[in-house]
């Protein structure tokens, strides 16, 4: 059992199930839910372990189960409705892009750490993200915090290619390897800073941020198509998702939801 260290990530919209389904792993009784607030409270309380058995006894036909049931009441039992997307997270194996010890939850609806400080995110926003973003077979994705690679094997059963940046060598590593074995030809993993891009490939039609920066780095707008969209979390203490589109002028924000994501590192100085 090992306590709660990090930052926890990007939980908004929680179900009731999922939350009753959450506290009975931890052994507590489940009281009514009345907003996002009180889940991230009560999810710091203590510690997180896996409930039940792990994967290693669920079986293909039981994992593949639990991902349908992950479509199904996180996502489509929500707002995320694109056949697309659905289709996506129904065929990636999350469960491969979770530390072994965590595997047994990686259905769940809730984010989980990765080591290194990180989290791979809820289901929900992914999906939602992605949804965001309408990524379209001809189109060229960058994203920025690679983590484990799970977002970047959505992107790619969607997109041309996905050029993604990680500032952490070992999940860099990580994801690389777990992306290469699972067949994601089309994905790019570079070891780098996201404030920077990866400007060799601009522009891209859609960049996808998964840490909050303080402001929309500069050299990640310049890399964006004009028309193209952006998904990325911007804050500090308080956070909220924008939904960006660049346009001659600037940008304009489509649509915005609040959020908690671990904080973007190494901002260059002016």
């Amino acid at each position: 059992m090992a306590n709660i260290v990090y930052i926890v990530d990007d939980i908004v919209k929680p179900s009731q199930s999922s939350y009753d389904g959450w506290m009975e792993c931890q052994g507590l009784a489940a009281v009514p839910i009345q907003d996002r607030a009180s889940f991230i409270a009560i999810a710091l309380l203590g510690a997180v372990v896996a409930c039940g058995a792990g994967t290693e006894n669920q079986g293909q036909s039981g994992l593949d189960a639990m991902r349908r049931r992950m479509v199904d009441e996180q996502l489509k039992a929500r707002d995320i409705q694109n056949p697309r997307v659905l289709g996506a997270m129904l065929e990636v194996p999350r469960h491969l892009f979770v530390p072994d010890a965590r595997r047994a939850e990686a259905y769940e609806d809730w984010p989980l750490p990765i080591g290194h400080a990180q989290t791979i995110s809820q289901p929900y926003i992914v999906g939602f993200m992605t949804q965001a973003l309408d990524v379209t077979p001809d189109h060229r994705v960058l994203e920025v915090g690679t983590g484990s690679g799970y977002q970047a094997a959505v992107l790619a059963r969607l997109a041309r290619d996905v050029y993604s940046i990680e500032i952490v060598p070992a999940l860099a590593n990580r994801a690389r390897e777990t992306l290469k074995a699972l067949g994601y030809a089309n994905v790019h993993v570079r070891t780098g800073n996201g404030y920077l891009g990866w400007p060799e490939h601009a522009p891209y039609d859609r960049i996808i941020v998964t840490a909050a920066p303080d402001e929309v780095p500069p050299a990640l707008l310049a890399q964006l198509r004009v028309g193209g969209l952006m998904a990325i979390p911007v804050g500090t203490v308080s956070q909220e998702l924008r939904i960006l589109r660049r346009t001659a002028a600037g940008t304009e924000t489509l649509t915005t939801l609040p959020v908690r994501f671990v904080p973007m590192t190494n901002k260059p100085r002016e």
